[in-house]
């Protein structure tokens, strides 16, 4: 029998609305630890089995980043309710099966066009999350998503696409789709929401949004209380979003054009990820072009080799952080014989920055992470408010990679990466 409990005795309150609406739209944007995907996780499953003729689809912008979050969110979920006996995982091409109805889906977003094609074994697909959905950066895009649920709908089913997300910036197309004017709209719900409202919260993580509220309160505004906006005093402003391939850049340069490519590694486990970036760099328009990026939690060394070997860069220069001396000589061993010491010296952190903020930096839509970090990369302020030199060390992971990887773009200064 299935043990039925209530969203406020699994993860609390703040939820109600979004727990009882049937319209078209679910749009929430939330700070940090704000429970939105874990009640959302909840929604699913619960509706799931309510409604046996139902399917959902879950969509992330790239398939890889689905199985640590989306589906382990999910998986989360059926533990807390109790009912795992009525579902089946299938980890290998990530799906969720209830026993007595649908199926939970997962795509990435590389190909929109390809998603408007699923169709449901039984019952209807009624249902779409987007996760972290500011990383789709087209509206076409996600029109071309919203396609996908189309038909009548029997059985008291509902068509829906909730969209989760933290915000990033104000000019993104989701605050003028739904949150400028959405709200009037009976079809589109929004919500905003934060730490707060998150009762499972202990000392520890309280104490740590009230350091972040007194020491960068601008940064607290949007990664605390989920607010939008690019915080101010950014490390880089240097930057832009632009699609593009190397191909099309070597070949829009010429062959005369001097042309290098960077790789980057910041290491991370349970905490923090592991962060992986390449670059091609043009020293003669001083220009850095990021076109790939990896960015996960909980990888063993074996884990982080198998991942770079995929994306086809074994055999590529990497310049890792040398705090790590153990991990580097495991990758080397496993066969990146390419992976360097990224090398410290005296305020390597800060001769880092100016020299990255003399390029201009050209980021490829794809990477997700980088963009996210990027843009709220600031400077730290001390307790008077005034912007110190140093960064404030969040959002930092890929930024510490990108130095690292362009250790070789230094050659011949004094100072030395770190």
């Amino acid at each position: 029998m299935v043990r039925w409990v209530s969203v406020r005795e699994t993860v609390g309150g703040g939820y109600n609305e979004f727990w009882r609406f049937k319209g078209r739209y679910r749009a929430v944007k939330g700070g940090r630890a704000s429970k939105k995907s874990r009640t959302t996780a909840l929604w699913f499953i619960v509706n799931m089995m309510r409604y046996p003729d139902a399917n959902s689809l879950v969509v992330r912008k790239t398939y890889n980043s689905l199985r640590n979050s989306c589906f382990s969110e999910l998986i989360w979920a059926i533990r807390a309710l109790g009912v795992g006996k009525f579902w089946k995982f299938k980890t290998s091409t990530l799906e969720l099966r209830y026993s007595k109805g649908g199926r939970i889906l997962f795509r990435g977003m590389d190909d929109p066009v390809k998603l408007t094609s699923i169709t449901a074994e039984k019952g209807e697909l009624c249902w779409i999350w987007v996760e972290e959905a500011f990383e789709i950066s087209s509206e076409e895009d996600f029109n071309t998503l919203d396609e996908a649920l189309r038909g009548k709908m029997g059985g008291g089913l509902f068509k829906q696409v909730t969209l989760t997300f933290n915000p990033w910036s104000e000019n993104h197309w989701l605050k003028k789709r739904f949150f400028d004017g959405g709200g009037d709209d009976d079809d589109v719900f929004t919500l905003t929401t934060n730490h707060t409202c998150n009762e499972w919260l202990d000392e520890a993580d309280a104490a740590l949004f009230r350091r972040m509220k007194e020491n960068n309160p601008k940064r607290y505004r949007v990664a605390g209380l989920g607010e939008w906006g690019i915080p101010d005093g950014l490390v880089f402003e240097n930057w832009e979003r632009r699609d593009f391939t190397l191909a099309r850049i070597k070949a829009e340069k010429g062959a005369a054009h001097r042309m290098k490519t960077a790789f980057g590694l910041d290491f991370g486990y349970t905490n923090d990820p592991t962060a992986f970036c390449c670059m091609m760099v043009s020293p003669d328009d001083k220009t850095i072009y990021v076109f790939d990026e990896m960015y996960e939690y909980g990888l063993s060394n074996c884990d982080i080799y198998e991942r770079i070997r995929s994306m086809g860069y074994a055999k590529e220069r990497i310049y890792a952080d040398s705090a790590e001396p153990k991990s580097i000589d495991e990758l080397y061993s496993l066969g990146l014989r390419g992976v360097r010491k990224a090398r410290k010296g005296k305020d390597s952190v800060g001769h880092g920055i100016q020299f990255i903020r003399g390029y201009k930096i050209v980021i490829a839509s794809s990477c997700v992470n980088f963009l996210r970090e990027i843009s709220s990369y600031s400077w730290k302020e001390n307790g008077r408010g005034v912007r110190t030199n140093t960064p404030a060390g969040a959002f930092d992971h890929l930024m510490d990679a990108m130095r690292y990887g362009l250790s070789e773009v230094s050659e011949g200064a004094r100072w030395e990466f770190g």
